[in-house]
């Protein structure tokens, strides 16, 4: 961060969508039939399921793969794969909560000022692209990380990557590259 601006940026995990197996075959139409707040999408081969605390959506195939979406933190997301896979064996399923991973965490930042965007672009052409016609906001990609940045005019930006850590490295990282780029106060 800038020295001369000693604001801390607010880092909001809006997304966290992590994985898991039940090492077990499961019946959808059971789970469909016998489960609270679930959505049967047989065309498609999976299950939706909704749980309120914390508040995820299931998306459950019958090979025993689950992606979880809708948590806050990697915590969250932890602990409401656990409590879906309590569900099932509660539905009769012999469930293993087994290889839980966190795949993609989506968050959004607020910079204190506002960005020239085409300013932002040309400084960091190779890993910058901007298409105005196309998006509103320059795509920057910092490989290494793993991550990708979508940078508006209005300062706001929202960051994916595979983990929260990153995320927040990421921000670090593109930070400097910004204030270079603010936009005078009028």
């Amino acid at each position: 961060m800038d020295s001369s601006n000693d604001e801390a940026l607010d880092i909001i995990i809006t997304n966290v969508v992590a994985t898991f197996r039940t090492r077990c075959h499961l019946n959808l139409r059971t789970i469909a039939l016998e489960g609270t707040n679930v959505i049967y999408k047989p065309e498609v081969g999976k299950v939706l399921m909704k749980l309120r605390k914390p508040k995820i959506t299931a998306s459950i195939w019958s090979s025993g793969k689950i992606i979880c979406t809708g948590a806050t933190s990697e915590d969250e997301a932890k602990l409401g794969a656990r409590r879906l896979a309590r569900v099932l064996q509660k539905l009769g399923f012999k469930v293993r909560f087994s290889a839980f991973k966190v795949v993609n965490v989506l968050a959004v930042c607020s910079m204190p000022f506002a960005i020239r965007l085409i300013d932002f672009t040309k400084k960091n052409r190779p890993i910058a692209s901007y298409e105005p016609e196309l998006h509103p906001a320059v795509t920057y990609r910092i490989k290494h990380l793993k991550a990708t940045i979508q940078v508006f005019s209005t300062g706001s930006i929202t960051v994916t990557g595979p983990n929260v850590q990153n995320v927040a490295t990421a921000v670090e990282q593109v930070y400097p590259l910004l204030f270079e780029c603010q936009k005078p106060r009028n």
